[in-house]
């Protein structure tokens, strides 16, 4: 007689599992905490999202698998796969931690809830790698969404924050749904929700089934393609990454993408490897549109337009989105997906560092045009150097070798597999990002920068990021102001993402080498 009793291995849960006990202790201390005293929830909620990436260590030595029923398969697997990117989630969330402090206290935001719904998105995040099975995958996709859209809308009275998390929640609703009519017509095809049951008998559906079999799987690709802001549900990100506070938009750029891609990959590489013909091609047009529309974006924005620094960032995203696309495609096409989603998971790895690092040099620097870098070396050359070389690296140009190694992996995945055309519009959208990219870095080393705006002359330190200033546009297109003094907390993120980005360029094997791993 089949049991349903479930063997349950807390050490392999840990990393979500803390990360949401955290969270819970947060939102309590909250009811408890003077407001005088408030900053020390956001010590907690580092303090946590740090001790969550130390239980990562214990798990390194094997894959351990829990939530197990006997003839149906583990719901949580701690996998190489797993880990690397609870790797990537926890330490980007730590690092969004980081630039949080100076967010929450300038623009007086609710600490308590702040923390709270970053570590709830967290603990989502990282669940979501290890589900084995759909019905967890879609839970673990909603756990990390949801907190999002209060996350973009917090700033309240703000009513460019509020229309930003209006269309962020409108639009991911929306791909919810649609992802969950797909999950259910899979099951109805199959039987069965866990991954390599489904794997098992998509291989062998019923023939009456199997157009109900093809929608369904096109259908469940929706949400995580999404989460990826992959063409055509892209609309929300440049809005709601203006909108929302800035550490916010980095943790979108950053951990939101990581979701995608890992659900992406498990759904196709893992549940679907027998409908390649379905979500293969599905992918390569995806990721030929996604990178041709983004990078075509970011070279369009007028640089003396309020935020078009972070819009650039936020299209930028978009065509790097469609970068990592590419290796997911491939899966579909080679003998060897392992190898192809390894490379999509060493270009996130790169892409995290140097783009994190790109967001705390926006937020150091407290300016929200691309007009008020120019002449930024002249001012701050340790902050000119750091971002010019976090826009090298991810542009794929020397000596970001990061980012060129990265590119290459992609290459690399698309030619093997046979996909000639993707090469080679990846090639033509790398040269097309190179434009605005080394636009932006040559503005940093102007010696003639333009007159100052009405906020006055720079001066000569980065400083705090959320003070408001009066331009000529509306005063709600108004950009942030530079004040005195550098925040510990961004002044870290930006070393942090500078050490990162520079080991990875002198050591570029660090990541590669997980194109090379048995990820599943």
């Amino acid at each position: 007689m089949t049991t349903l009793v479930q063997s349950v291995d807390w050490l392999a849960v840990a990393p979500p599992a803390l990360t949401a006990l955290v969270a819970l202790a947060v939102l309590v201390a909250d009811l408890f905490t003077p407001e005088a005293r408030k900053p020390l929830l956001g010590i907690g909620a580092v303090a946590g999202l740090a001790l969550a990436l130390l239980s990562l260590l214990p798990l390194l030595d094997g894959d351990r698998a829990t939530f197990c029923v006997a003839k149906s398969g583990c719901s949580y697997r701690a996998d190489h796969f797993a880990l690397t990117v609870q790797l990537l989630v926890l330490g980007g969330a730590l690092l969004t931690a980081l630039l949080s402090f100076t967010a929450v206290r300038e623009q007086r935001l609710p600490a308590g809830e702040y923390w709270f719904l970053l570590l709830s998105s967290a603990a989502g995040a990282a669940l979501l790698p290890a589900a084995r099975d759909l019905a967890t995958l879609i839970v673990a996709l909603e756990v990390a969404t949801l907190p999002s859209f209060a996350l973009v809308g917090l700033r309240h009275g703000e009513r460019r924050s509020a229309e930003a998390a209006l269309k962020f929640f409108l639009s991911s609703v929306t791909a919810t749904a649609v992802t969950l009519l797909g999950t259910a017509f899979v099951y109805a095809s199959t039987g069965s929700v866990h991954l390599d049951a489904i794997a098992a008998a998509l291989g062998d559906v019923d023939p009456q089934l199997r157009t109900l079999a093809r929608v369904g799987v096109v259908l469940t690709l929706v949400g995580f393609a999404f989460k990826t802001a992959a063409v055509p549900f892209h609309f929300w990100v440049p809005d709601t990454y203006t909108g929302a506070p800035l550490p916010v938009a980095a943790y979108l750029s950053v951990v939101g993408k990581a979701v995608g891609f890992s659900g992406l990959a498990l759904v196709t590489v893992r549940a679907f490897p027998s409908y390649g013909n379905v979500w293969g091609p599905a992918l390569a047009v995806l990721a030929a549109l996604t990178m041709t529309i983004g990078n075509a974006a970011a070279l369009r924005q007028d640089p003396t337009r309020p935020f078009s620094a972070v819009r650039l960032l936020a299209w930028s995203s978009v065509g790097q989105a469609g970068y990592l696309l590419v290796p997911l495609a491939s899966a579909a096409y080679t003998d060897r997906p392992a190898h192809a989603i390894g490379a999509t998971l060493a270009y996130a790895l790169m892409y995290a560092a140097v783009n994190l690092g790109s967001f705390a040099a926006v937020a150091l620097l407290a300016r929200g045009r691309l007009a008020d870098f120019q002449g930024l070396y002249a001012r701050n050359p340790a902050l000119a150097l750091l971002l010019a070389f976090f826009l090298l690296c991810l542009a794929g140009l020397p000596p970001g070798l990061a980012g060129l190694f990265a590119k290459l992996a992609v290459f690399e995945a698309a030619i093997d597999a046979g996909l000639g055309w993707l090469a080679v519009v990846t090639a033509v959208n790398v040269a097309i990002a190179l434009v605005y990219y080394l636009r932006w870095t040559a503005s940093l080393f102007r010696t003639t920068p333009e007159p100052a705006t009405d906020a006055g002359d720079l001066p000569a330190a980065g400083g705090s990021t959320l003070t408001a200033v009066r331009e000529k546009a509306p005063v709600r297109e108004a950009a942030p102001a530079l004040a005195t003094g550098r925040p510990l907390a961004l002044v870290t993120v930006l070393t942090v993402c500078g050490l990162l980005a520079l080991a990875l360029s002198a050591a570029p094997q660090l990541i590669l080498r997980l194109a090379d791993v048995n990820l599943f």
